[in-house]
């Protein structure tokens, strides 16, 4: 029988590959869910050579990684061929990750985030008391979720520019950002932007929209990638505008899953069918793999994840 290998890198919330010596226990299923492999390694690099090939659906591997103190993950399908090498790349957070913002200020975040800069008129101080009490609430991941949210976009081509760049002013509101979403005043150009990247197949329409978002009258999901889409939710009724402008209030979010009934990655996550909000921490893992996976520029929000 014809054999294939692999080769598993698994990184830590710092984006390093964990150093020799390290307890790593891979599991490796075929795709007619036979083990093939449940080893202890000291690596955070591990070839594994000799895993069967059918020329069928058994070469679907699943890859599952696990490290005391960590989150177990993994990928699936990972497809594998005699004809080359794959290599997969995990990420293993710690069971209760703390944000690091080393380097982050105020001042970074006017640069980066120049929706949250105060307006002509408005000031400066109020507008940086209100950014420390975001970065304060619920351990940062407000913060953290903004920062994803804003990579992501940063990444979305709409005609030459990014989503982001149709952002005007954060809504400090009683739609105080989240540590799933974040609302905020945008230009109304930015929904012909996504209806017409939607007819180009990178959104897709959500209909009923106001059933998951309240007050909400138009949405569109990212479908580029099969974990951690960019959802762009758009409120247009007058109480949401701004008058005598263009603006209208967006509110983007990320979902974990393109469809909720295949999720192929293997970490358990916290999802609306528990009723928790969408954790950060668990979105920069999904999206920083499937980067990695699609080698695309690595997924670097502006933070990482380590022990508390």
């Amino acid at each position: 029988m014809s054999t294939s290998s692999l080769v598993v890198r698994v990184f830590d919330g710092t984006g390093q590959i964990f150093p020799a010596g390290t307890q790593l226990l891979l599991t490796v299923i075929d795709g007619n869910q036979k083990q093939i492999i449940r080893q202890e390694f000291t690596s955070g690099q591990i070839r594994v050579q000799g895993l069967p090939f059918y020329n069928n659906f058994g070469d679907n591997y699943a890859v599952i990684a696990f490290v005391e103190g960590f989150r177990q993950a993994g990928y699936a399908p990972v497809k594998l061929s005699p004809a080359e090498e794959v290599t997969v790349d995990l990420m293993l957070i710690p069971k209760d990750p703390v944000f690091n913002y080393a380097g982050f200020s105020w001042e970074a975040a006017k640069a980066r985030l120049s929706f949250l800069a105060p307006l002509p008129g408005q000031s400066e101080e109020d507008a940086k008391q209100r950014f420390s009490q975001m970065w304060e609430t619920n351990g940062s991941k407000s913060l953290a979720c903004m920062l994803n949210l804003v990579t992501a976009m940063d990444a979305i081509d709409l005609g030459g520019r990014s989503p982001v760049s149709y952002i005007r002013q954060i809504r400090w509101d009683h739609k105080f950002p989240a540590q799933d979403r974040f609302f905020a005043y945008c230009d109304a150009a930015l929904i012909d932007a996504v209806r017409t990247a939607a007819a180009k197949g990178i959104f897709e329409p959500e209909h009923g929209a106001g059933i998951f978002h309240p007050g909400a009258t138009l949405s569109w999901k990212q479908v580029e990638y099969p974990e951690a889409n960019v959802q762009l939710t758009f409120h247009t009724n007058p109480l949401d505008c701004v008058s005598g402008s263009n603006w209208v209030t967006v509110e983007p979010d990320i979902d974990y899953y393109k469809d909720l009934a295949a999720h192929s990655i293997l970490e358990v996550c916290r999802n609306e069918a528990t009723g928790s909000l969408t954790e950060p921490a668990e979105v920069f893992v999904l999206r920083w793999m499937e980067q990695k996976r699609l080698g695309r520029p690595e997924f670097s929000p502006g933070y990482t994840l380590r022990n508390e």
